[in-house]
């Protein structure tokens, strides 16, 4: 089996490759057919023709041991046409033969392989190596200078069409789902509630009766994935297996506009829980990632956007450690205009336009993670804040995770009073800090004020994280 000449991958993106991969196999296989149905007089006629493509191709599918030759000979040299779509993404058009190249001497480099088998030249390799990306065709593995090339040759095209990549987490991100077996006798009005799976993109929530499972889509979910395809290379990245994986991109994406193959479960990944950009063809300078688990990335944290987690159904509550009522329990859910997505929406257009229309630098040279923190760092500009009794005696303050927070969103943090100081954060009215910034009319706010900040991106109202005040 061989590919392309220069690599397995003319396309530009995951799902094109697959599909290219799938056309290739099954031309293979045409061929070889083809080839076995030959005349014999017509193979005697093409054996008389010294230096013929289609006879170092037969010597090569009648002699395995050629087939093993580590000095590999094309007898002939497939080109693919590319075409570029109204997306920015690039595909496979056709397949054709280049009737002016004879054969290859250069030895292959396997850039890529099926199992042990080269993608390439089909020789049999010593073993595995490279990473896998199981999710764009089952058994694929590339080479580390061929996800490069890969990257590269994505990036310059994408950044053409003013795109650049989103990779999404699933649950308490996108949607919230729970077992059948979990649901409270508060939430059994639900089952009656659910929307046909027979056209899922006119509801948001679903019976998935075969998983034992139901699923609610988090508000204004299809208007973001509608308006961010416009400007971004969308992935889904989820812990959850793979099945359950693409089972919910059914329901987010029915007619495959947006991520396609592009769907990564936790069996695709190269580190136990843990989530890598290893296996996404994208450079990281050009990732932005929503998830509601920042441990999660622990080597990509510079490119998160940390997502408020939407918890639905009460096993989601419960499981996060809240002793309170569910949305669903309370038969109510987050707001269409100025939920979660449409705040981060908002956030992913302003970082959009800064990195392509703002910044000075040539386009090859930008990195969107540097324009993720300039942004963050507008969100709380002009506050300087003292904390009181909210970190443990004798904690490093400078540590506390409050603190680095307020600092990410760009507010100056201090441990003394002074007249500059715009916020005191507290939990509790009574202390000197507070009774101080109450007689100097400085806001005097939850800790809850900051995080809320962090994951809505916009200094919030002061008056709704207020200190209760101890009635005398």
């Amino acid at each position: 089996m061989s590919l392309v000449t220069d690599s397995p991958v003319h396309s530009s993106s995951s799902d094109d490759f697959a599909a290219f991969l799938d056309t290739e196999l099954d031309s293979k296989s045409s061929a070889s057919s083809a080839s076995d149905e030959e005349a014999p007089n017509q193979r005697h006629s093409e054996s008389a023709a010294s230096s013929s493509p289609d006879q170092d191709k037969e010597a090569e599918e009648d002699d395995d041991s050629d087939f093993q030759n580590k000095t590999v000979k094309r007898p002939k040299v497939e080109t693919v046409e590319i075409v570029e779509d109204d997306r920015g993404t690039t595909s496979v058009a056709s397949l054709k033969h280049n009737p002016e190249a004879s054969f290859s001497k250069e030895i292959c480099t396997h850039p890529g392989s099926f199992g042990t088998m080269c993608i390439v030249c089909g020789q049999l390799l010593d073993g595995e190596s490279g990473v896998t990306f199981g999710y764009i065709h089952k058994g694929l593995r590339l080479g580390n200078d061929e996800i490069v090339r890969l990257r590269n040759t994505d990036m310059k095209n994408l950044l053409r069409h003013k795109k650049l990549y989103l990779i999404l987490d699933l649950d308490h991100t996108l949607l919230n789902s729970t077992q059948l077996m979990h649901m409270t006798s508060d939430e059994e009005y639900l089952k009656g509630q659910t929307d046909s799976l027979q056209d899922v993109s006119k509801g948001n929530l679903f019976m998935l009766g075969f998983m034992q499972m139901m699923t609610k889509l988090r508000p204004f979910v299809r208007t973001f994935l509608k308006e961010a395809s416009q400007m971004f290379e969308m992935y889904i990245y989820t812990m959850g297996d793979r099945a359950y994986a693409l089972e919910m991109a059914k329901l987010l994406d029915p007619e495959r506009e947006y991520f396609n193959a592009k769907v990564i479960s936790r069996d695709d990944g190269t580190q136990r829980h843990q989530k890598g950009l290893d296996v996404v063809l994208g450079q990281e300078s050009s990732v932005l990632i929503l998830d509601d688990t920042e441990n999660a990335w622990m080597k990509h944290k510079d490119n998160l956007i940390l997502m408020e987690r939407y918890h639905f159904f009460a096993s989601s509550c419960h499981q996060f450690g809240f002793n309170c009522k569910s949305l669903s329990e309370q038969k109510s859910d987050e707001s269409e205009s100025e939920g979660a997505l449409a705040s981060i929406l908002k956030v992913l257009l302003k970082i959009h336009q800064i990195f392509f229309e703002e910044l000075e630098e040539n386009l090859d040279g930008r990195d969107v993670r540097q324009v993720l923190k300039t942004v963050r760092k507008d969100v709380l500009k002009g506050c300087k804040i003292v904390f009181s009794r909210v970190f443990p005696t004798q904690f490093q303050a400078e540590n506390h995770h409050l603190w680095r927070m307020a600092e990410q969103l760009g507010a100056t943090c201090s441990t003394e009073l002074d007249p500059s100081v715009t916020h005191v954060v507290s939990k509790d009215a009574g202390t000197e800090k507070s009774h101080w910034a109450l007689k100097h009319n400085k806001f005097l706010v939850q800790p809850g004020w900051i995080e809320a900040a962090n994951y809505f991106w916009q200094k919030q109202p002061e008056e709704n994280f207020s200190v209760n005040q101890i009635k005398n």
